[in-house]
């Protein structure tokens, strides 16, 4: 009689598994770089090829580092959300366009507006596995120190910017 309650207890716990898993957020990945530096890098921009930054031409203020590309679909949807964004905080947003091409990135931005203070070009997505990007779009808030503080992974909207974005410009240590 007891060997009859072994598979409805497996059942059970199983069942318990798949609801614990139901309540996970699997966009929700921490970054090991959260409360690490900016990684070290040496890219061209957008506007001039020629060009190359690194991590000591980052803004010295809190900032956005947004990783788009003209040929992905949920960062048009997100886009006049930064456009308006950057307009209406002043907040620096760094784009880091990911394994694009400049031409089109650059006409991208064109027609639908620029929000970024300057744009880091990554074809290869080099530095881009370096900051721990799983695709795009994805941003990252950057203290005035040039610490990462948080990683949203997918598209933004109203709502994370104003309840997870936001608060982390603001705060002393964001």
């Amino acid at each position: 009689m007891k060997r009859a309650w072994w598979p409805l207890a497996g059942f059970v716990l199983l069942l318990a598994l798949l609801g614990a898993g139901l309540g996970l957020k699997p966009r929700e990945v921490p970054s090991p770089l959260i409360g690490r530096p900016v990684p070290a890098f040496a890219l061209a921009t957008l506007e001039d090829p020629a060009r190359t930054l690194g991590p000591g031409d980052l803004p010295r203020q809190p900032h956005l580092i947004n990783v788009w590309a003209s040929w992905c679909v949920a960062c048009q949807s997100e886009h006049p959300l930064l456009v308006a964004f950057a307009r209406d905080t002043g907040v620096p947003v760094v784009g880091l366009n990911h394994k694009d091409e400049p031409q089109a990135a650059r006409r991208w931005l064109q027609r639908h507006g620029n929000p970024y203070r300057m744009s880091l070009l990554d074809p290869q997505g080099g530095f881009g596995i370096d900051l721990g990007v799983y695709g795009v779009p994805e941003t990252y808030v950057v203290d005035a120190r040039g610490v990462i503080v948080h990683k949203h992974v997918g598209m933004l909207t109203p709502e994370v910017l104003r309840d997870t974005i936001a608060p982390l410009l603001v705060h002393p240590d964001g």
